[in-house]
């Protein structure tokens, strides 16, 4: 009897040193759920962007991201990437002939689907059979989705960044309204009147703001707009000459995001660009926005890795 007790005793002392110690999740810790991660299962999307300093870099995929077998502005091309590392999305609406909202990112079928001519010359039928293509041109399986297909997918697993292409703003803010999303979208905006328009009629979206220069900092500031539901993208890089506009901006909480699409994303090797990729992160960008999402998150990663 006092040796079952004894064995109980230690068997407790054992649970409780367990459940005080400290738990570490690992860099490449798998998501619980199989749809891959979620980075907004709960709460706000102004909450998750808020700016903290020491907060760690969040990524965007730029159209998605770019990966073999997977098309930009996809669906699938989305679930890829969330299956691998948490992420947002930067997304480009555009319109049909019968003015449905589909995802496209140039006005032309030619580069990203198996058809020719422009979006705007199809009817969202006659798009059906249409399959899109990957980075290399390869035809896929796969189908041009509709924005708000892409809108009820992200609700609970991500947010999705609308670039202003074709579509008027009053059907952005109908149908963000509608499926009653403005906690998972948010707005890119390139001056003061877009924010402005976007605050007044989607109060509780999140905005993107072009803050490039002193000069769009003070247009984006006289709209009105709170600063708290806004990110700035501030470039293609930190550097000395916007140095002190980035600590205006993270003296309101603001993040700053910077994108290497135009820059890193385009070399040749995967060696010259974990370089640049290396190079702006020791720079501390809050947000990177990026063609190749999942190869920044293991560079990342392993960087995070080699410090503990």
């Amino acid at each position: 009897m006092k040796l079952k007790r004894k064995y109980k005793n230690l068997l407790v002392i054992t649970f409780l040193l367990i459940t005080a110690a400290p738990s570490f999740r690992p860099v490449h810790a798998q998501p619980t759920d199989p749809e891959g991660f979620h980075i907004l299962k709960k709460g706000s999307s102004r909450k998750f962007f808020r700016y903290r300093p020491g907060s760690p870099v969040i990524i965007s995929g730029h159209r998605g991201g770019r990966e073999m077998g997977y098309p930009e502005n996809s669906l699938e091309g989305f679930r890829n990437v969330l299956r691998q590392m948490p992420a947002f999305f930067e997304i480009d609406p555009r319109l049909t002939k019968d003015s449905v909202i589909v995802l496209m990112h140039d006005a032309s079928l030619d580069r990203t689907t198996t058809a020719k001519g422009n979006l705007n010359e199809y009817s969202y039928e006659q798009l059906r059979d249409v399959r899109l293509r990957d980075f290399s041109g390869n035809p896929t399986a796969f189908s041009i989705p509709t924005l708000e297909e892409v809108i009820v997918w992200s609700r609970g697993r991500t947010v999705v960044n609308l670039d202003r292409k074709d579509v008027p703003p009053e059907m952005i803010v109908e149908l963000v309204k509608r499926l009653r999303a403005s906690g998972h979208v948010m707005l890119t905006v390139h001056n003061g009147a877009q924010a402005k328009y976007y605050h007044e009629n989607l109060p509780k979206a999140m905005l993107s703001a072009f803050v490039r220069t002193m000069k769009e900092y003070e247009d984006i500031a006289s709209s009105g707009v709170p600063w708290k539901k806004m990110i700035a993208y501030v470039g293609p890089a930190i550097t000395t000459e916007n140095a002190e506009l980035i600590s205006l901006l993270h003296s309101r909480g603001v993040r700053c995001m910077i994108s290497v699409a135009p820059t890193h994303d385009s070399l040749p090797s995967a060696e010259e660009r974990r370089k640049g990729y290396l190079q702006e992160l020791a720079r501390n960008p809050d947000i990177i926005e990026t063609d190749l999402p999942v190869e920044v998150w293991n560079i990342i990663s392993d960087k995070q890795s080699s410090n503990f």
